[in-house]
C-alpha cells in the first residue's frame, strides 16, 4: 500500500498484461528489516478496529437505514454474515493468495490456514498478525459493500456463496496484482489504500449484480424510501471516522505519511459532501440528508487511493470532482442506463474510485509519496493509473459474472415474489422491526 511496501523485486513498466512466465519471488512476511516499534503497533491495532468499525457497525447502519422498513433485517443481517464469512476466508486461503510468494497474478498457498504465523514474525515494523488483520479487515468490507447493490432481493444463501467465492477469486487476486508482488504494483499503479483493490472491485462486482439479479418488483415506479436516514447519518460517520485507519492506517507506521493521509483525508470527504449537498440543491431545490452523507462516503472513496501521494490542495479538488461525479452517477447515470443498484455501490464506490484512482495520476506530488503526477510533469502516471482501472474492471466484472451465473444455475439468485412483497425480514430470517 505504500512505500515500505515495496521490498518485492521490480520487474519494470509492464503494460497491461506481463508475460505469464515472469513470477514474482516475495514472500506475505519481511523477517529482515526495521525493528518492531511500539509506536508503530499501537496504531495499527488501533486503525485495524477502527476499519472493522466500518462495516460492522458503520456499514450495517448506513445500508439498514436505506432500504424499506421491512428489509432492514435482512440486510443488517447479510452485512454482518459477510464479516464473519470474509474472515474465516481471509485466514483459510484469502491472505496467502494476496501476500505470498507467487506468481504476478496470484500468490501461492504458503500461508495457507496462516502457517507459518508466529508471534514472532514481522512485517516491516510491526507484528505479521497484525498487519494480517488490518488486511482481513479489508477483505471484511470489499465484499459487504456489493451487498447494497442487490438488497431486498437476493437469496441469503446465494449471498453467502458469491461473498465466498468472490472473496477467494476476485478479491485476493486483484489485492495481490496492486500489494502483493503483482503486475500492478510492479507497473508503477498508484493505490495507497484500496481505489482499485476495494472501490472499483466492489463497485463494478455491485453493478454487474444489480443486472444480474435484475430489477426489485415495482422499481422505479413503486416508491422506495429510505426506512430510517437517522441510521444512514450515523453510518456515514462511523464510516467518515473508521476511514481514517483505513487511509492513515495504510501507511503501516505512526509517521508524516500517516498525518498527511489523515489530513488529505478530511478535506476530501467534507470537499465531496458540500459538491453533492450543492448539486442536489441547484438541481433538485433541496438539500438532502441522504446526499450530504453519500458525497462524504464519496469523497472517502476518491482520496482513498490517493491518500498516501497528494497534498491537500490536490485533496480539495479530488473531493470536489468526486462529489459531482457520484451525484451524477447516483442519479442520472442510473435512470438512463435503467440498472436497480438500491443502495449505490457502484454509483459511489465505481465511480468514486475510478475518479480518485485516476486523478491520483494528476495530483501525485512526489515530496509526499515519491512518485510525481502529471502537475508535476509526469503525463505517464496518469496513463498507467488507467491501466489499473482497466484491469479491475475486466477481472472483476467477468468474474463476478460468471460466479452469479452458477449460483443462479445452482441455488438460484433470487428470492421468491412473496417473499420480496413481504419482506426478506420476516419471511427470510423469522424476524420484523416493530
Amino acid at each position: 500500500m505504500t512505500e515500505e511496501r515495496n521490498w518485492f523485486p521490480r520487474y519494470g513498466l509492464l503494460g497491461l498484461f506481463p508475460p505469464l512466465f515472469l513470477a514474482g519471488t516475495a514472500g506475505a512476511q519481511e523477517t529482515a528489516g526495521p525493528a518492531l516499534d511500539s509506536g508503530d503497533t499501537a496504531w495499527m491495532l488501533t486503525a485495524t478496529a477502527l476499519v472493522l468499525m466500518m462495516t460492522i457497525p458503520g456499514l450495517v447502519l448506513f445500508y439498514g437505514g436505506m432500504v424499506r422498513k421491512q428489509n432492514v433485517l435482512s440486510v443488517a443481517m447479510q452485512v454482518f454474515a459477510t464479516a464473519c464469512v470474509s474472515t474465516i476466508v481471509w485466514m483459510v486461503i484469502g491472505y496467502s493468495l494476496a501476500f505470498s510468494e507467487g506468481s504476478v497474478w496470484v500468490g501461492g498457498l504458503a500461508n495457507l490456514f496462516l502457517a507459518g504465523l508466529t508471534p514472532e514474525a514481522v512485517s516491516g515494523t510491526i507484528p505479521e498478525t497484525v498487519f494480517m488483520t488490518f488486511q482481513m479487515t479489508f477483505a471484511i468490507i470489499t465484499p459487504a459493500l456489493i451487498v447494497g447493490a442487490f438488497v431486498e432481493r437476493m437469496k441469503f444463501s446465494a449471498m453467502l456463496l458469491f461473498v465466498t467465492f468472490w472473496g477467494i477469486l476476485v478479491y485476493a487476486p486483484v489485492t495481490h496484482w496492486v500489494w502483493g508482488g503483482g503486475f500492478l504494483g510492479e507497473a508503477g499503479v498508484l493505490d495507497y489504500a484500496g481505489g482499485t483493490v476495494v472501490h472499483i472491485n466492489s463497485g463494478i462486482a455491485g453493478l454487474v449484480a444489480a443486472y444480474v439479479v435484475g430489477r426489485r418488483r415495482g422499481y422505479p415506479k413503486e416508491p422506495m424510501p429510505p426506512h430510517n436516514l437517522v441510521y444512514t447519518l450515523t453510518g456515514a460517520a462511523l464510516l467518515w471516522v473508521g476511514w481514517f485507519g483505513f487511509n492513515a492506517g495504510s501507511a503501516l507506521a505512526a509517521d508524516g505519511a500517516a498525518g498527511m493521509a489523515m489530513a488529505v483525508t478530511q478535506i476530501a470527504s467534507a470537499a465531496a459532501a458540500l459538491s453533492w449537498m450543492v448539486c442536489e440543491w441547484l438541481l433538485r431545490g433541496k438539500p438532502s440528508a441522504l446526499g450530504i452523507a453519500s458525497g462524504a462516503v464519496g469523497g472517502l472513496v476518491a482520496i482513498t487511493p490517493a491518500s498516501g501521494f497528494v497534498l491537500p490542495g490536490g485533496a480539495l479538488v479530488i473531493g470536489l470532482l468526486a462529489g459531482i461525479a457520484c451525484f451524477w452517477g447516483a442519479t442520472w447515470l442510473k435512470n438512463r442506463l435503467g440498472y436497480d443498484d438500491s443502495l449505490d455501490a457502484f454509483g459511489v464506490h465505481g465511480i468514486g474510485g475510478t475518479v480518485g484512482a485516476v486523478l491520483t495520476g494528476v495530483f501525485a506530488a512526489e515530496i509526499v509519496g515519491g512518485t510525481p503526477g502529471l502537475l508535476e510533469g509526469n503525463p505517464l502516471q496518469v496513463w498507467i493509473q488507467i491501466k489499473g482501472v482497466v484491469a479491475t474492471i475486466v477481472w472483476s466484472a467477468l468474474a463476478s459474472f460468471v460466479l452469479l451465473k452458477i449460483i443462479d444455475l445452482t441455488v438460484g439468485l433470487r428470492v421468491d415474489p412473496e417473499t420480496e412483497i413481504e419482506g426478506l425480514d420476516l419471511r427470510v430470517h423469522g424476524e420484523t422491526v416493530h
